[in-house]
């Protein structure tokens, strides 16, 4: 996809928030600091509309960027950062549980993790749960330019076998440094905008 237009038209913590375009969602989950933001502006090629931090757990909204006229990017608060309180991240949790669960326009969840390491116990925790409520998964693992191309597939299988993936879900590697990945992405996003909503239960 060639993205021209694309704004970050809301944050928002409630249902009765969300956009009512009916346009297909993504989210995008990741570890806080994983590079979320990087992996959004890459994706729409502007150099800091998702603003990144050096503050982990910063994201505290669910934050709607609007591509094209199409569809939207949804930033969810970044998970795995000791230093949040317990009581933020339980309000964070509910939060992104109402609208992971709850989204009919949710497409799938664009999980981000970092190729280098093997998943976490919070990456695992995530894909368990889209996994328990049959969410459809793009796996992006980042910072594959900090890895020796001849080690891509060994790590691959770390994250594979890390997450027991599921077939069905994509595994892709991205770097956010380096042109690598953007269009493999793209494709996979195209191609779930065309299948149907999921009805809620």
């Amino acid at each position: 996809m060639k993205v021209h237009n694309v704004e970050m038209i809301m944050s928002a913590v409630r249902p009765e928030q969300y956009p009512a375009e009916g346009y297909p969602e993504f989210a995008l989950a990741g570890r806080s600091n994983v590079g979320k933001s990087s992996f959004i502006n890459k994706m729409i090629g502007r150099k800091s509309l998702a603003r990144t931090s050096s503050t982990p757990g910063k994201t505290q909204t669910l934050n709607f960027y609007k591509i094209e006229e199409q569809l939207f990017f949804v930033d969810v608060p970044g998970y795995g950062y000791a230093r949040v309180s317990k009581s933020s991240r339980e309000t964070w949790g509910r939060m992104i549980e109402e609208y992971l669960v709850g989204r009919e326009h949710l497409r799938a969840v664009i999980q981000i993790i970092d190729l280098r390491h093997p998943p976490t116990k919070d990456d695992c925790a995530m894909y368990d749960f889209l996994v328990h409520y049959n969410i459809p998964a793009i796996v992006i693992a980042t910072k594959a330019d900090k890895i020796p191309r001849g080690k891509w597939e060994k790590h691959k299988k770390i994250v594979r076998e890390g997450l027991n993936l599921r077939k069905s879900d994509p595994l892709l590697l991205f770097s956010s440094a380096k042109p690598m990945g953007m269009d493999e992405a793209w494709v996979e996003i195209e191609r779930r905008m065309e299948l149907p909503e999921k009805e809620n239960e």
